[in-house]
């Protein structure tokens, strides 16, 4: 079986969607690039997350075609695929329709960074792109478009949902995570008043710190 560590890390990381309530039913995807041979793991389309094994991920090569599964690939393959094509540091695609980010989303609109740890995580608001079908290499090809010029490790895309990125799977994880946690945050705020804002000045300053001094 080919890459048995990283079919693990995959097939352990997609429990971590369902518990911080990321997805319903089997929506939403993970994928990690292995850095040695560039093959892609990726979840199989249409499995509920509690039956997946490391056995029934999938491994694809980088244009998308199966190497080795018994299954078929996720829907969003060819999109995952199309962004480790374009984003070389990209090591890891996490794909979810999070409840707050995807209201976000569904209105064309990105999250402004309102928290001192969005401007730690994102170092300023994380973007929405446009609409396009599931199912080719359009989707990522804006995923790329949206974040060229962002420091977010993540973007909504309309009416979709959340596509986050990471130097490895659970980096991309993470970043889905604090985006809906960010989402819902801004949301509440929103019931309550007018948010207060940060300046870009000090989002800045919050983003360095936390890139190069917090953590061991």
């Amino acid at each position: 079986m080919l890459l048995p560590a990283l079919r693990e890390e995959v097939c352990r990381l997609h429990a971590e969607l369902p518990k911080n309530n990321l997805v319903a039913w089997t929506s939403g995807n993970l994928s990690a690039r292995d850095p040695e041979t560039n093959l892609v793991v990726i979840k199989p389309s249409g499995i509920k997350f509690p039956d997946l094994t490391p056995e029934n991920m999938v491994v694809v090569d980088i244009d998308g075609k199966i190497v080795e599964g018994d299954y078929k690939a996720s829907s969003d393959t060819a999109s995952h695929c199309y962004i480790y094509r374009n984003r070389p540091d990209v090591f890891g695609v996490v794909h979810t329709h999070s409840r707050y980010a995807t209201a976000f989303a569904v209105l064309g609109r990105g999250i402004p960074c309102l928290t001192t740890a969005m401007g730690d995580e994102f170092g300023g608001p994380i973007p929405c792109g446009g609409f396009a079908l599931i199912g080719g290499e359009e989707i990522g090809a804006l995923v790329v478009e949206t974040l060229k010029d962002s420091r977010s490790p993540s973007c909504l895309l309309q009416s979709h949902g959340v596509f986050a990125i990471g130097k490895d799977a659970e980096h991309a994880i993470k970043a889905a995570v604090m985006t809906e946690d960010n989402a819902a945050i801004v949301w509440l705020a929103s019931q309550l008043g007018t948010p207060l804002t940060i300046s870009d000045e000090d989002i800045a300053k919050l983003h360095h710190r936390y890139t190069n001094v917090y953590g061991q």
